[in-house]
């Protein structure tokens, strides 16, 4: 019986070979780990970048909706006595006020999110993140903003009022 369990145990015993193994240190595991995060940061930054250049745009439509819809009340206060920077900053700081608007908006959804997933893996939100969020949404106001607000300052009084 012995020399059966012999020759069965030799029959399926696989010859060495040459490289059957591989020996992996944990700083290649960790250089692997580092490329990937660095290749999923590039594209949250890619696709970051493209929602807050849509999100500006958006902005700057609406903006130009509210100085066509507000053009007569221009060309008022213009004849009244006010200044092309006081209509300037007008369209200016409401631009900012609807951009910090979306910003909380999106904090608030982030914040359900987190929260969400708080269940299942420790997730926090960071002050200097919201410190940031909101910042960038007042830049995009104030960039995005300018072009509707220089148009609202320029417009000609009398022009501006009969503009129906």
């Amino acid at each position: 019986m012995a020399l059966i369990m012999t020759h069965i145990f030799l029959d399926h015993i696989q010859p060495y070979e040459d490289d059957e193994f591989s020996i992996v240190e944990p700083t290649e595991i960790l250089s692997v780990v580092n490329g990937i995060f660095g290749i999923m940061n590039i594209v949250l930054v890619a696709i970051a970048s493209i929602s807050l250049l849509v999100g500006g745009i958006g902005i700057m439509n609406i903006m130009y909706v509210t100085v066509s819809d507000k053009t007569k009340e221009v060309g008022i206060r213009r004849a009244i006595g006010a200044r092309k920077n006081d209509i300037l900053f007008q369209f200016i700081i409401e631009s900012i006020a609807l951009s910090v608007i979306g910003g909380l908006l999106g904090l608030a959804f982030a914040a359900l999110g987190v929260f969400a997933v708080q269940k299942f893996f420790p997730a926090y939100i960071d002050v200097m993140s919201v410190a940031l969020a909101l910042g960038v949404s007042s830049v995009i106001g104030i960039v995005f903003g300018v072009l509707p607000a220089r148009k609202a300052a320029n417009l000609e009084p009398v022009e501006a009022m009969r503009y129906e």
